[in-house]
C-alpha cells in the first residue's frame, strides 16, 4: 500500500506515513517544537544479574535468545569499525538460525562489508533499514525490493529518535575492542582497537536489552571506560570483532585529483581572507578527500601566521592529530576515529576528547557542539542554485551514501561545501537537486575549481571577500559555465512510484524520499 504524500514547508512530496506511523513533515529550519519527555528503557534489578558481575555467555545466538528475540523486534548497533565490521553478518545469520522475522536493523551507518545482509533482506529476516547505507545495501534499496521503507538519519538524528521514543530500541550490539565480563567496554584499546565508541551511547542508554561483544575479554575494571557495564545485560567473546585497518574506507582518503587539491587550496585560502581564521578560532573538516586536504592547507596558514585553534572537531585523523601534537589547537572534540593515528591520540592524548552525538549534534537538547564552530567543510554529491545540497543520492537517483554528520554540521557559523563542477561529465550544480538533505539557508560557500560562489543571504561573506584575488562568482554563471561544457543540463533521474526511503531533518520531520530507480 502506497503512502499518501503531502507537500512540506521545502516544496517537497513526503510520505504522511513511514511503514504505516505518521511522522511530521519538515517545517523549516528551527520551526518544529518537540514536546513530551524523554524515552527510557524500563527499569532493571541487580536481583536479576549474577551476584559476581559475569555476564559472560557462551555464544551469540545464546546472548539473542536471552534477550528474548523475536519477530518485528529492533536491532541496533554502531559503525565505529567502518569497512571493518565483522558482527553484524554473524548477528542476522543467528537472527535466521533462530528463524526470527521482520526485524528493523538501526544501525548508525551500513558499510559494504555488511552487504551479505542483503539475503536476509530477501528471506525476510530483515524488514527495513533505518540508517545511512554506503554502497550494496544502497543500491538494494534502490531498486524498490526491501520489504519496508527505509529512513535515512543525521548521526544527531539518530539520537533525537531513540532520545524521543521515536525508536525503540529492543536489543543493542555493541562491538567494543576491549571490556570485562560485566559489560565495562572502551573502542581505545585492544588489537581491534578502532577509537571512539560515542555512536553506540544512544544504544546503550534506550535500548530494552544490550550485548557488548568483544575479541579482548579483560579483567574487571576494563578502565576508562566509553560504555558502563550497568547498562549492559550480556557479554560475548569472539575471535574477532573488527578490522582496524579498514576504518580508513575510500572517503576517507586525500584526495591526488589537481582539481581536488585547487578547491582545498581555494577553501583554506577562502577561510583567511574572510577573516575566520583567528587566535581561538574553530573548524570542522569531512572525511572526505578534498575536506582533507583542505585541513593541510590550513595547516600551512596557521603555521605561517602563528595561529592556534581553541578546538578541532573531529572525524579525527593523523592530520588533525599533527596539528594537535604540534600546538596548532588545544583540543580535538572527536565524535568518530578515522585512523589508527586517531585511535592511538584519542587513547594517549588528554587533549584528545572522545564526544558522541548527544553533545555534539542532538539538535532536540540544550544547545549542541555544532553551532560553536567557526567554519565546517563538507561534502556533497550536488547543489542547486537556490544553494540547497544532496549527499544521499547521485544524478541518477540512486541512494549510495549515509547522511552522517553533515546535516548536524550544516549549523556552523560558516557551513562551506567544496565539490568539483562535474563528475562523469554530470554537472553538479543543478537546478534542483535529486534528494534534498539540507536546506540553502544553512550552506553559505560553494567552492569549485571554476570559481567560487557566495549565498546572497551571506552578505557579510560577500563584504569581506569584496576585491579577493579568489574568483568569486555568481552560482547561476558558474552553473551556466559547466552546462556549456557538459553539453547541456542534466538530465532528471528516472524514477518509479514506490518510495524506497524518507529523508529525516535534524529535528525529526520528514525533509525529503527517495523514489526507486528502474520504473519500479
Amino acid at each position: 500500500m502506497k503512502p499518501e504524500m503531502i507537500m512540506n514547508a521545502a516544496g517537497r512530496m513526503v510520505p504522511k506515513t513511514i511503514n504505516g506511523i505518521e511522522h511530521p513533515a519538515y517545517q523549516g529550519v528551527a520551526k518544529f517544537k518537540p514536546s513530551g519527555h524523554r524515552a527510557a528503557p524500563r527499569i532493571s534489578t541487580c536481583g536479576d544479574y549474577p551476584a559476581d558481575g559475569n555476564k559472560l555467555v557462551g555464544d551469540l545466538k545464546t546472548a539473542l535468545k536471552k534477550c528474548g528475540l523475536k519477530n518485528g523486534m529492533t536491532i541496533s548497533n554502531h559503525h565505529h569499525f567502518r569497512n571493518g565490521d565483522l558482527v553484524m553478518n554473524k548477528v542476522f545469520d543467528a537472527a535466521a538460525e533462530l528463524e526470527v522475522k521482520d526485524l528493523r536493523w538501526f544501525p548508525s551507518a551500513s558499510f559494504p562489508c555488511q552487504a551479505p545482509i542483503i539475503e536476509h533482506l530477501k528471506s525476510g529476516v530483515i524488514h527495513h533499514i533505518e540508517g545511512s547505507m554506503n554502497g550494496p545495501l544502497g543500491a538494494y534499496c534502490s531498486t524498490g525490493k526491501m520489504k519496508g521503507m527505509a529512513v535515512l538519519r543525521s548521526h544527531g538524528g539518530r539520537y533525537q529518535a531513540v532520545q524521543d521514543g521515536e525508536v525503540k530500541i529492543d536489543i543493542a550490539i555493541i562491538a567494543a575492542p576491549t571490556a570485562d565480563s560485566f559489560g565495562n567496554a572502551t573502542g581505545d584499546q585492544g588489537p581491534s582497537a578502532c577509537g571512539s565508541l560515542g555512536f553506540a551511547l544512544a544504544d546503550s542508554e534506550y535500548a530494552e536489552k544490550v550485548i557488548v561483544i568483544t575479541d579482548n575479554l579483560v579483567e574487571f575494571p576494563c578502565l576508562p571506560w566509553q560504555i558502563n557495564g550497568n547498562r549492559v545485560d550480556y557479554v560475548v567473546e569472539l575471535d574477532k570483532v573488527g578490522d582496524p585497518s579498514k576504518i580508513v574506507s575510500g572517503t576517507t582518503q586525500i584526495t591526488k585529483s589537481p582539481d581536488r587539491l585547487l578547491i582545498a587550496e581555494y577553501a583554506a585560502r577562502f577561510v583567511e581572507e574572510a577573516g575566520i581564521v583567528k587566535d581561538g578560532f574553530s573548524f570542522q573538516a569531512g572525511a572526505g578527500g578534498t575536506a582533507l586536504s583542505f585541513a593541510i592547507y590550513l595547516r600551512e596558514i596557521m603555521l605561517e601566521k602563528k595561529i592556534k585553534a581553541r578546538f578541532i572537531r573531529g572525524g579525527s585523523t593523523q592530520h588533525l592529530v599533527k596539528m594537535l601534537e604540534d600546538g596548532l589547537t588545544d583540543y580535538i572534540l572527536d565524535g568518530q576515529t578515522f585512523d589508527l593515528a586517531g585511535v592511538e591520540s584519542l587513547r594517549d592524548n588528554p587533549r584528545h576528547v572522545s564526544t558522541s552525538p548527544f553533545t555534539s549534534y542532538n539538535y532536540h537538547g540544550k544547545g549542541n557542539f555544532a553551532s560553536l564552530v567557526d567554519a565546517t567543510v563538507l561534502g556533497a554529491t550536488e547543489v542547486d542554485i537556490n544553494f540547497n545540497a544532496n549527499v544521499v543520492t547521485h544524478s541518477d537517483g540512486r541512494l549510495l551514501h549515509g547522511i552522517g554528520g553533515w546535516q548536524n554540521c550544516l549549523f556552523s557559523k560558516c557551513t562551506i561545501l567544496p565539490i568539483p563542477c562535474f563528475r562523469d561529465r554530470i554537472p553538479v550544480i543543478v537546478d534542483k537537486v535529486t534528494t534534498l538533505c539540507g536546506p540553502g539557508e544553512l550552506i553559505d560557500v560553494v567552492i569549485t575549481e571554476r570559481g567560487i560562489a557566495i549565498n546572497p543571504l551571506r552578505q557579510d561573506l560577500m563584504d569581506k571577500m569584496h576585491g579577493s584575488s579568489l574568483p568569486i562568482v555568481d552560482i547561476h554563471d558558474l552553473q551556466a559555465e559547466v552546462e556549456d561544457i557538459c553539453g547541456g543540463k542534466p538530465q532528471p533521474p528516472k524514477t518509479g512510484d514506490k518510495v524506497v526511503a524518507a529523508i529525516k531533518w535534524v529535528d525529526g520531520t520528514i525533509i525529503d524520499c527517495v523514489k526507486s530507480v528502474g520504473g519500479n
